[in-house]
């Protein structure tokens, strides 16, 4: 996919989950959204998710709303792209996932991951959110920047 047609339609998403999300506090039904929502709109996104930071494990994540095949359900900080995006508060964008030195295959099938770190009003971290693609390369600086805005907007402010 061209990054104009990429960014057209993240652009259209984005204005779909504001619409969809108006004055939607609970965080899980937010998530579950956006999960949705991206899903749908893009045929290289294989998995699609949150892994939340356990309240009871601060240093763990465990897998939220999804849509796509069974993810792991509990990844430590530091450990695969999901973990090193947690530890870091980096975005990891990730050409060949078997590549990354950590990496925790939940499904072989997927060859590149974009992870994209979620936090609160307050700066907490809340959750990572997780794409896997069955193609090398698939996620470039368009998924990043719309992601990373994408989910400022919906985690990152107070609802209106």
């Amino acid at each position: 996919m061209q990054d104009a047609e990429k960014a057209r339609r993240y652009g259209e998403v984005a204005k779909q989950i504001s619409a969809v999300l108006e004055g939607e506090s609970n965080e899980v039904t937010r998530m579950a959204t956006v999960s949705c929502l991206l899903s749908q709109a893009f045929d290289y996104y294989f998995w699609t998710g949150f892994y939340m930071v356990d309240p009871e494990k601060p240093h763990e994540l465990v897998v939220g709303p999804y849509q796509g095949t069974l993810g792991c359900l509990r990844i430590p900080f530091g450990k695969g792209v999901c973990g090193v995006a947690a530890q870091s508060r980096e975005t990891q964008l990730v050409a060949d996932v078997n590549a990354f030195p950590s990496h925790i295959a939940c499904d072989s099938r997927s060859q590149s991951e974009i992870v994209v770190p979620v936090t609160r009003p307050d700066g907490t971290l809340m959750a990572v959110f997780d794409v896997d693609s069955t193609a090398l390369n698939s996620f470039n600086e368009v998924d990043k920047q719309w992601l990373e805005q994408i989910l400022n907007d919906v985690f990152g402010k107070e609802p209106a």
